[in-house]
């Protein structure tokens, strides 16, 4: 990354005012030394920190003022009131605040006055209530982007593990139909890519979970290995991508198995996240590749049940923010112009 890029801070967005964002962004300040975090600002509510948390705010409205301010206090890109602030409560105003901040992390990183966007926990619930009809954050960052959300791979990373769900919130009924070779093949490929890119790994080295039980045991359990997947990766080994299998889910998470491959390519969203969460529920990364920008997000909700009490964990929000940083600094480098 270059002298200018480091000053570039990353963008994190509070999420809803009502949930758990505001106290694990503040937190994740207050550790930031032990952390080593970079600089990074806060945006959405001010009152929402303020209600939950009694350390320094610096309100900035210039991403220049955060690298000065970010020693002593926690930068707040302040946008709205979002009215009366009670944690737990989710609002109308609230997700209009949220949703807000959400554009603008988009635009500060899409025109690179920040490096990074690290998204908090929305309630979907809550901004369907207001008019929002992305079924994500991630189906929104990527129409915003100009990326069709197809194009947009939800991968979930930790230090042990990186996991991408083939097919995402659907029902379990629907997977066999949606599961193509050519989804495979296409999201197999964004994976590629983005590890080159976003995390340096000049090879990558994917594996397939298999979708039936023992990867359809030879088609007596099965036939979308040997009817969808075997094709997939036959195309993506004449692309020169690594993909190993169909490999037996059962077995694929194993320390000795799991270890070999960079990423874990699964045909549903409970195969690759069950797994990751019994590994990497404190310090889970959700991140997006597939995008013309960096985007991770902490794995958690707005846990409005526990928010304002002081129980919430800022470890998935440090290790959003940590991660981010990285893949920063490897796109810089291996983006960067030949010399």
């Amino acid at each position: 990354m270059t002298s200018d890029d480091q000053r570039r801070p990353i963008a994190v967005t509070m999420g809803d005012p009502a949930g758990v964002g505001p106290e694990v962004t503040a937190r994740a300040w207050a550790a930031r030394r032990e952390n080593d975090l970079p600089p990074f600002v806060a945006i959405g509510d001010i009152a929402a920190i303020e209600a939950v948390w009694d350390g320094p705010v610096a309100r900035v409205g210039d991403m220049d003022e955060v690298g000065k301010a970010f020693d002593t206090a926690l930068p707040v890109w302040h946008l709205e009131d979002s009215g009366p602030l009670t944690p737990g409560q989710p609002t109308p105003a609230g997700a209009t605040c949220a949703l807000h901040a959400l554009e603008t992390g988009i635009g500060l990183t899409r025109n690179q006055a920040s490096s990074a966007l690290v998204t908090g926990s929305v309630s979907k619930f809550a901004l369907h209530g207001i008019g929002y009809t992305h079924p994500g954050q991630t189906e929104f960052i990527a129409e915003r982007c100009g990326v069709t959300a197809t194009n947009a791979v939800m991968v979930l990373a930790g230090p042990a593990l990186r996991v991408v769900p083939l097919t995402v919130h659907i029902p379990l009924s629907e997977v066999p139909d949606r599961l193509t070779s050519e989804l495979i093949v296409a999201k197999a490929r964004i994976v590629a890519r983005g590890l080159r890119r976003d995390f340096g790994i000049e090879t990558p080295r994917l594996a397939l979970a298999g979708l039936n039980p023992h990867a359809g045991e030879n088609g007596q359990l099965g036939s979308e290995e040997g009817r969808i997947m075997a094709p997939a990766i036959a195309q993506l080994a004449a692309d020169g991508i690594i993909v190993d299998g169909p490999v037996a889910a059962d077995a694929l998470f194993a320390p000795g198995i799991r270890d070999q491959y960079d990423a874990l390519l699964c045909g549903y969203h409970d195969q690759a996240l069950a797994p990751f969460k019994a590994l990497h529920f404190h310090d889970g990364v959700n991140l997006t590749l597939g995008l013309p920008i960096i985007r991770t997000s902490p794995d958690h909700g707005t846990a409005f049940n526990i928010a304002g009490t002081g129980r919430a964990d800022p470890g998935p929000t440090i290790a959003a923010i940590a991660m981010a940083a990285r893949m920063a600094t490897a796109r810089e480098r291996n983006c960067a112009p030949a010399k």
